[in-house]
């Protein structure tokens, strides 16, 4: 698949010369943001890792944690998210979503129903590394339910997930209706691929004569049906999803600057420029405008290329 992300290798880059602007840039009065920013915005993830070793042979010290010791607020956390490795920055939002006051069921959703299976593995080895706890055992003593049952479940991919030309069978037979089987529609939500749920989703239409994202609203509440809505957007259409979720954090009194700031953050080097076509196409603006209106500084990640 070709990158749609609108975070690219920097061309001539050099990870020394880099460390150095970014050592400048932190050296003396006051602390040069702007460019900052500019630097670690304009390089990929892993060109930014290396510009974390080349900083340490330099200077014996870690990059991130001279940054954190510069920054405050959100800025910071901006930097320290873009810092990060991307299957990282999961793990540490999973974790902080569960260890921290009460649980983030939003952070939940939003990770385990979009990443791919080949992400989700990774993540769990990187959690239980990183973060020292089983993932699965830590989202068990915080959620309950159905919730917890179909939040395992899209854990659970030593395979990829099968399909079963059953579904569209169970779905005729139950008239097309969630509430009357919330296990079945469970079962195939957290078990199977993106590609076969799909097929499931016109059957559902066909024989209901409703949208399954509609049938869900009328038959749950809560975080299971925002987790539900999520894996069938998802299934969908990961894109759309995210541009979803952008112009929701938007659209609440007051920015939520988190979620804006993970999707940013997460989605720039693998599906951008296919968020950024979705939302023009759903809500008619621009994203890049519609953040730079929100929140300035975030709006310089991906600059050239959110427009």
């Amino acid at each position: 698949l070709a990158n749609q992300g609108s975070v690219k290798d920097f061309v001539n880059f050099n990870a020394k010369q880099d460390a150095e602007l970014l050592h400048k840039a932190m050296k003396g009065i006051g602390t040069y943001e702007d460019t900052i920013l500019m630097l670690l915005t304009s390089r990929s993830n892993n060109q930014r890792q290396e510009i974390k070793v080349e900083y340490k042979k330099a200077h014996g010290k870690d990059l991130v944690s001279a940054l954190k010791s510069e920054l405050g607020g959100l800025f910071e956390t901006l930097v320290v998210a873009l810092m990060m490795p991307p299957i990282s920055y999961d793990a540490s939002q999973l974790h902080k979503a569960l260890k921290g006051v009460g649980t983030d069921d939003d952070v939940l959703i939003e990770i385990l129903a979009s990443r791919t299976c080949a992400q989700i593995k990774d993540i769990i080895k990187v959690y239980k590394k990183e973060c020292g706890g089983k993932l699965e055992k830590d989202i068990t003593g915080d959620t309950s339910g159905n919730f917890q049952k179909l939040l395992i479940m899209l854990l659970q991919v030593n395979e990829e997930r099968r399909r079963d030309k059953r579904d569209t069978e169970l779905i005729a037979a139950g008239k097309g209706k969630v509430g009357t089987d919330e296990d079945k529609f469970i079962n195939i939500l957290g078990n199977r691929s993106h590609e076969h749920l799909r097929l499931v989703f016109d059957t559902y239409k066909k024989v209901s004569g409703n949208d399954i994202e509609d049938s869900i609203e009328g038959a749950t509440t809560g975080n299971l049906e925002n987790l539900m809505l999520a894996v069938v957007k998802c299934a969908k259409s990961v894109p759309a999803y995210f541009a979803e979720s952008l112009y929701r954090s938007m659209r609440r009194a007051g920015t939520d600057d988190q979620t804006l700031m993970r999707i940013m953050v997460s989605r720039g080097e693998t599906d951008m420029l296919d968020i950024r076509a979705y939302f023009k196409k759903m809500y008619g603006a621009s994203l890049y405008t519609t953040i730079q209106v929100q929140w300035a500084s975030l709006s310089s990640i991906h600059s050239g290329t959110i427009g």
